[in-house]
């Protein structure tokens, strides 16, 4: 059994204290540095009634551009697909010739 981690984490002024497995400290600290940065962008930016509105457009972002990478993902993929079977379809004429 994995030792646990107790840390704690300051998002929009508040802290929250977390048990966490140790591999998972960096990325969690990481994220709430990025929440707390684009937090304070949309503080400089906006008329902001409190620190809800906030986070509420801080969630907006971030699930948005998770959204986004899967949209364009999954268009990738589908390209990537369509080119290797043309690639398959080629190589096939070409072995049938012989």
């Amino acid at each position: 059994m994995s030792d646990k981690l107790k840390i704690k984490l300051s998002i929009a002024d508040r802290v929250y204290p977390l048990t966490i497995d140790p591999a998972q400290e960096e990325g969690l600290r990481k994220a709430a540095k990025n929440i707390e940065q684009l937090a304070k962008k949309f503080e400089q930016n906006y008329a902001v009634r409190d620190k809800q509105d906030v986070l509420a457009m801080c969630a907006l972002q971030f699930a948005s551009k998770i959204e986004q990478n899967g949209i364009e993902q999954t268009e990738g993929t589908k390209e990537a697909e369509e080119r290797l079977k043309a690639l398959e379809e080629l190589v096939n004429s070409k072995l049938a010739l012989k």
